[in-house]
Parts: structure tokens; C-alpha cells; sequence
């Protein structure tokens, strides 16, 4: 009865909501706890429909451009629910080591030929800035 209660009273406050189940991209390291204060960015990427594997096959390459920092958490592309949909999470100290950490990519030889490849593959992307709360186990 609680928690019919409870979803009756959820359902007052939702305006949308859509789920995905995602898979992991093996090249990317896997998620593990991390101590912090961090940040995180959340960079979604909805590609054009047969280009997965092509987005992958170029960040398989691009990916160790990315990783002196330790900033990669974990890549993942959707299996059920919107096709074609990657996310990127990526920890920082905060918006200032983002910026470095970034611009520190674009000095690197490569990193521009792996961008140029999987740009046109993009529709949208979208790129949130989150905080852990204290009970997540990546702060």
C-alpha cells in the first residue's frame, strides 16, 4: 500500500522520463571508486543509425589520448531503449582541471584526426556537469 502511495505521488512530479540499458565499451577503463572531491561530465552523443561501430573503432584509438590524467570513468552505448546513444563519463577536479585537461588534449598529435573521424558521425551530444552525492562511491 506504501508503495502504491508513493507511486501515485511520483507520478505528480514526473513531467518525463525514459530509460536505456546500457552496455560497456571494452577499451574503456572500468568504473571504479574514486576518491575525491571530483566533479563529473556526462557528454551524451546520439549518432547517425549504422555508425556504432565506426564510433567505436575511433575511440578505441582515441581513447589513450585521454588517459594521462585519469580522467576517463567509462564509456557505454545504449543496447535497449534509443538506439545509437553513446555516453562518456569523465571525473575532475574541478571546471578549471577540465578546461587543462581538454586543451591539454587538443596539444597532443592524433587527437585532432580521431575528432575529425567521429564528428561527422554525431546528430546531437550534450554535455552535463554532475556532483556526487555523498553516499556515491565515485566522489
Amino acid at each position: 500500500q506504501e508503495y502504491l502511495e508513493f507511486r501515485k505521488e511520483r507520478s505528480r512530479m514526473l513531467l518525463s522520463r525514459r530509460n536505456q540499458l546500457l552496455l560497456e565499451f571494452s577499451f574503456w577503463n572500468e568504473p571504479r571508486p574514486r576518491q575525491g572531491p571530483n566533479i563529473y561530465e556526462l557528454r551524451s552523443y546520439k549518432l547517425k543509425p549504422g555508425t556504432m561501430i565506426e564510433w567505436g573503432n575511433n575511440w578505441a584509438r582515441a581513447i589513450k589520448y585521454r588517459q594521462e590524467n585519469q580522467e576517463a570513468v567509462g564509456g557505454f552505448f545504449s543496447q535497449i531503449g534509443e538506439l545509437y546513444v553513446v555516453h562518456h563519463l569523465w571525473a575532475y577536479r574541478d571546471l578549471q582541471s577540465r578546461e587543462e585537461t581538454r586543451n591539454a588534449a587538443w596539444r597532443k598529435r592524433g587527437w585532432d584526426e580521431n575528432v575529425y573521424y567521429t564528428v561527422p558521425l554525431i546528430r546531437t551530444m550534450e554535455s552535463r556537469i554532475m556532483i556526487p552525492l555523498k553516499i556515491s562511491p565515485l566522489q
